[in-house]
């Protein structure tokens, strides 16, 4: 019987309206300013920036432990919601998604993963990433990456 997809969400209130906000949280190549984990990467495949079908080919590090993965936008609905599917050799990895709520004067961000591996990649990403138990670990980094996001915002 094949187990669910884990799941891990955060969220942050950022005192920044959501036109503001969305730039941000869709320019993957500054992702490594906030994220403890994604060190950044590049458009690829024709792309500049961010739009549906859009590729970006993502960089990663964990103490010594570097990996690459390819990134593909599946949905892009500004400012509203931004979210892009993660493989790595051609394996499905995650989804990671922002929503973006008006709240008073600013905005709430959510962040959400979730896993896509099957059992070969689950097995074979503790060893390559340095991360044994990576729901625990997403749900410590995206709350991290959202306070870099708010403080960024916010400035």
């Amino acid at each position: 019987m094949p187990i669910p997809p884990a799941s891990e969400t955060a969220s942050r209130e950022i005192a920044a309206p959501p036109e503001r906000v969305w730039p941000l949280v869709t320019d993957l190549p500054r992702m490594g300013e906030w994220s403890p984990e994604n060190t950044g990467g590049t458009w690829e495949r024709g792309a500049s920036g961010p739009g549906l079908g859009a590729r970006f080919k993502g960089t990663n590090a964990n103490g010594k432990k570097r990996w690459s993965t390819d990134v593909k936008v599946v949905t892009f609905d500004p400012p509203r919601s931004f979210e892009f599917d993660v493989t790595a050799l051609g394996v499905r990895v995650a989804r990671w998604s922002y929503a973006i709520e008006p709240i008073g004067g600013g905005c709430r961000v959510t962040e959400t993963w979730t896993d896509q591996r099957g059992w070969l990649a689950r097995t074979l990403g503790g060893p390559v990433s340095g991360v044994r138990e990576r729901a625990s670990h997403n749900r410590e980094g995206m709350a991290k990456t959202l306070a870099g996001l708010a403080a960024a915002a916010e400035s």
